[in-house]
């Protein structure tokens, strides 16, 4: 069964105040979130350090018609014929139709539906399920990947002619031999790792015969997605100040580009007879970068590959048309011949069937797939704080230079010690501290009296019992050294300067129903990201710079707070 996978403990942090593109393993998904519209990161694709749920690489909420502006969607260009059994006014039957001759099983108990969804094409119970009811089964052959396309053979010789196939693989639990790509393929290897899949959906999308046809009608339209990386720039930047975001999607941007026309490009030019000219675009290749982000999976490493590079990622159909909630009541299982989507909660009939897109936090679920899921739904949302922020507040808590060396000096001996970077951040979730040796280990080098440090280095670090008394979790937050919640709670409001708006301003907006009807999509998404829930009351009339991360560091602010300062720190002073 496909679990999601724990996150990762330090760099698993958000670089450089946000994530790079790629493929990462813990796949995300859409959110039951207001009209939404629909990895996986990419190029720094996901970082790998970031590990995603077992579960896949996938999707986000597609977007409404008329959410946003409308980019021009280039599939239409490509002129696709109809394949055989498609419904021209009706492209769930079409579906359907393509289902039983591919071998796909739908349960007679669900049924594939735009009406009574929370966004797009869903899948919606037709009767009561019963947990570990089998919901729909994939057989191998109708997964889209490189490997299974029309041109795999090209893929595979990485786009040359001739050659040996350089295809490996990797042996299942269930005794299946799972190809993937290897690194080492010269022609169309990229730090994505993308490139394959995207090359393979390129080519089917113009396919006069592509066996996905079918498939491709229940996409969302490419030039309607809502990925902040389709937003205009003042507009990401004005909305999704302070969350990372911006700084992520540039580096994306930067990095698709590169990719397009270092790699790509060139393949599909020295293979004209394979990609007509309406596919040659840097446009379309963009929304189909945003699409695999958001809509393909990822098959989980057994537990003995976890040091191996993840799997490529894939196209599952059906799976795919299924929403995402954090409490979810279903769940992809990978087999020898099939992938199957199985209950894992009774379903009432009329109900929608959600999967999960992996534990994702607000932040990576409006990057990675365009949309948020609204307080109190998204369970995994946490709090980040740059490291390099915690290093700041200890500095500007110096004494004098001297001291402000001897932080320094602290700070380089964590770096050796690989528990700090200039690039990562520490995680706090609801109930656990995602980074907690990272962050313990901080406070405790930045806050130790000098002798203390010198003593420490000396012996190049600490004992394990010496580890155990100083252990740090959300509960004990309140009984940490004082120096220890000092050094916390600057950092924390160091944080929630980095933000545009404040908390006074969004608190009246959400509150008032007419002004945040006349809202566009976007601003409603950039309110949930900020829209305070179980700390609002303690902070009602503050103006602090309001935390898109939201729910984290409004408990942080609270909890980290010293008594003594407690009064202060609510009136927005330091």
């Amino acid at each position: 069964m496909a679990t999601r996978a724990k996150r990762p403990r330090v760099s698993g942090g958000r670089p450089a105040r946000g994530p790079p593109l790629r493929s990462a393993r813990r796949s995300p998904a859409r959110a039951a979130a207001p009209p939404a519209p629909g990895p996986v990161p990419l190029c720094s694709f996901p970082s790998p350090t970031q590990s995603a749920p077992s579960a896949r690489t996938r999707r986000h909420p597609r977007g409404l018609s008329g959410a946003g502006p409308r980019h021009s969607a280039p599939v239409s260009q490509v002129s696709r014929p109809r394949a055989s059994g498609e419904s021209e006014s009706d492209p769930v039957a079409g579906f359907l139709t393509w289902c039983r001759r591919v071998g796909l099983e739908l349960s007679p108990k669900v049924a594939v539906t735009r009406q009574g969804t929370v966004s797009g094409y869903g899948m919606v119970a037709c009767e009561s399920v019963l947990p570990g009811e089998l919901l729909f089964a994939v057989p191998r052959a109708a997964l889209l990947s490189p490997h299974t396309c029309s041109i795999r053979g090209l893929l595979e010789r990485g786009g040359h002619a001739g050659g040996r196939s350089h295809r490996g693989g990797l042996q299942s639990r269930a005794g299946a031999l799972i190809s993937v790509f290897s690194p080492e393929r010269g022609a169309l290897q990229s730090q994505s790792g993308w490139v394959p899949l995207l090359l393979a959906l390129l080519h089917e999308l113009q396919a006069p015969a592509s066996l996905w046809s079918p498939y491709f009608a229940l996409w969302p339209e490419l030039g309607h997605l809502e990925h902040p990386m389709f937003w205009p720039e003042e507009e990401r930047r004005l909305l999704l100040q302070g969350t990372g975001v911006p700084e992520a999607v540039e580096k994306d941007l930067a990095n698709i580009r590169s990719e397009f026309y270092s790699i790509v490009l060139p393949f599909m030019e020295a293979h004209p007879d394979l990609f007509c000219p309406s596919v040659r675009s840097l446009e379309l290749y963009h929304q189909l970068v945003a699409l695999v982000m958001a809509y393909s999976f990822q098959e989980p490493l057994e537990e003995e590959e976890d040091e191996k590079e993840p799997n490529s990622p894939l196209m599952v159909p059906a799976a795919d048309i299924l929403n995402h909630l954090a409490n979810h009541n279903a769940n992809l299982e990978y087999s020898a011949d099939y992938l199957r989507m199985v209950a894992t909660q009774p379903i009432p009939k009329g109900h929608e069937i959600f999967n999960t897109y992996g534990q994702m936090a607000n932040w990576q679920l409006i990057h990675m797939y365009g949309f948020v899921e609204p307080y109190p739904g998204n369970t995994d949302d946490t709090a980040d704080i740059q490291m390099v922020t915690v290093r700041e507040a200890a500095i500007q808590g110096a004494k004098g230079e001297a001291e402000r060396l001897q932080l320094y000096e602290r700070w380089d001996f964590l770096c050796k010690l690989e528990m700090v970077g200039e690039e990562g951040a520490f995680v706090i979730g609801r109930k656990e501290v995602l980074t907690e040796e990272e962050l313990a280990a901080t406070l405790k080098v930045l806050c130790m009296p000098a002798e203390e440090f010198r003593e420490f280095k000396d012996r190049d670090g600490w004992r394990e019992d010496e580890w155990e008394e100083d252990r740090l979790t959300v509960t004990n937050i309140p009984k940490l050294k004082a120096s220890w919640r000092r050094l916390l709670r600057d950092s924390v409001l160091l944080t929630l300067q980095t933000y545009a708006t404040d908390l006074k301003t969004e608190q009246d907006i959400l509150s008032n129903k007419e002004i945040y009807a006349k809202l566009s999509w976007r601003e409603k998404q950039a309110l949930q990201l900020s829209e305070v829930c179980s700390g609002w009351h303690i902070l009602q009339g503050i103006n602090l710079k309001t935390p898109r991360t939201f729910l984290g560091l409004y408990l942080i602010l609270n909890l980290f707070v010293l008594p003594t300062h407690k009064t202060s720190i609510i009136k927005g002073k330091a």
